[in-house]
């Protein structure tokens, strides 16, 4: 953000460039100026493996870097976009999101894009709080004080996305649930990475290395095997198993199951709904869990009623890709109380308006909340203010690797020394956070 003297907030100029991804693939940046001079930039974040009913990402196809480019999305916003907004004043961020809303005009912004679309509200955001030179969190909160730092969920393992290399999760974090501090809380899960690293050496895995969200890669290995590795990580590392650090699972259940059916582990094998709770409630009884996102198939709301209910209050099921299918899923998914917590990235929603009112109907249905990083990142550090502003309990911006992950961990750091609440984080009697 680049500030200038205080003028008018309206827009003068945007306009679009490609730049790069923490994969080495393209994704669009814009940058809005104002006709006092504020300046704001926002670049899209992408998904390794969209979620079925996520915006679009407006991609060139053909043979350049794999069908990834962006020069469609580049130049929607300088014929469409830009001149929409052109004087339209940047402080008000709803009007902005919804005229490009109203452009495109399809529920999944095939149009614009959802990358140029959110990257464009990101820099409007951005634009607006240089212009009062304020802090982005202070300009979200809409003169509303900020909430505490949310609890970091620290990516400890990579399980990898392919069910065919054996894998039954995304991934594993590491829920610090007894830190009050957010730097507390990362140094706890430093230490815990460390020691896994060389846990992982020995146990003949080679030289663990981080995956594209920070973690250790650790694929081809079955999830008991993944939490067995935590477990002992955190134990060896010197904290109280559950009660300093406790785990949650990422395991995208639509990617390997529906109808009631999932192929599991390295040997596919095949289970059921009921065979799936009750491998679930298995591991709630011998590990310190306290979160499960997506864990059964996006068409399963009773299967996921009834695992709520059986896992308790204790327990968190978190629920991201399957709420997105529709406008009116999370309303249904929360009425037949199938799920206590809302994990969301901001590429899931093509404009900041849209992701916030997600959060806020989430709190209003008595969920928690968690925000969460994607995997084809950029450097900026806006997750946190995000947080910050709108009172998200959790944030999983990936492992205490990779610039563009510690990126947003160093900036909840700066913030826990700016805020009137300093680092604290949600005390567990907050939980779901």
């Amino acid at each position: 953000m680049i500030r200038s003297s205080r003028g008018s907030t309206r827009i003068a100029r945007a306009g679009g460039r490609r730049v790069w991804d923490s994969r080495g693939l393209p994704t669009i940046e814009i940058e809005v100026v104002l006709e006092d001079g504020a300046t704001g930039i926002g670049a899209a974040p992408a998904a390794g493996l969209p979620a079925p009913g996520e915006p679009v990402d407006l991609r060139d196809g053909g043979a350049a870097f794999a069908g990834q480019d962006v020069t469609r999305a580049i130049s929607g916003v300088r014929t469409a976009i830009a001149p929409a907004l052109i004087g339209l004043d940047a402080a008000d961020q709803e009007a902005i999101d919804r005229r490009m809303i109203a452009i495109d005009g399809t529920a999944d912004r095939r149009v614009l894009g959802g990358n140029a679309m959110i990257a464009t509200s990101l820099a409007v955001a951005n634009a607006a709080a240089a212009a009062d030179d304020i802090p982005l969190w202070q300009h979200l909160a809409r003169g509303g004080r900020p909430s505490p730092l949310p609890l970091p969920r620290v990516q400890l393992l990579d399980c990898g996305l392919s069910i065919a290399t054996g894998s039954d999760l995304v991934g594993l974090w590491l829920v610090p649930v007894g830190a009050e501090d957010f730097g507390s809380a990362l140094d706890w899960c430093s230490e815990v990475t460390r020691t896994a690293a060389l846990l992982v050496a020995e146990r003949g895995r080679g030289v663990a290395v981080a995956g594209p969200r920070g973690g250790l890669r650790i694929a081809g290995v079955t999830a008991e095997e993944a939490i067995e590795v935590a477990v002992r990580s955190i134990e060896r590392a010197g904290f109280a198993i559950g009660e300093d650090i406790a785990l949650g699972l990422d395991v995208r259940a639509w990617r390997f199951g529906r109808g009631g059916r999932y192929r599991i582990g390295i040997d596919g094998r095949e289970t059921d709904t009921h065979g799936m709770i009750a491998r679930y409630l298995g591991w709630l009884r011998r590990y310190p869990i306290v979160s499960l996102a997506d864990p059964l198939g996006n068409d399963e709301i009773a299967g996921v009623a009834a695992l709520t209910a059986a896992a308790g209050a204790s327990v968190e099921i978190a629920i991201g890709d399957s709420a997105l299918l529709e406008p009116q899923r999370l309303r249904q998914l929360a009425d037949e109380r199938a799920g206590s917590a809302l994990l969301l990235k901001a590429g899931q929603f093509a404009t900041l308006t849209e992701l916030r009112a997600a959060v806020e109907q989430a709190r209003a249905a008595g969920w928690g909340t968690i925000l969460a990083a994607r995997t084809g990142e950029v450097e900026a550090n806006w997750l946190v203010h995000l947080a910050v502003a709108w009172g998200v309990g959790q944030l999983a911006a990936g492992g205490l690797a990779r610039g563009e992950r510690v990126a947003r961990w160093n900036e909840g750091l700066r913030l826990a020394d700016r805020l009137p609440s300093g680092g604290a984080v949600p005390p567990q009697s907050a939980f779901p956070w």
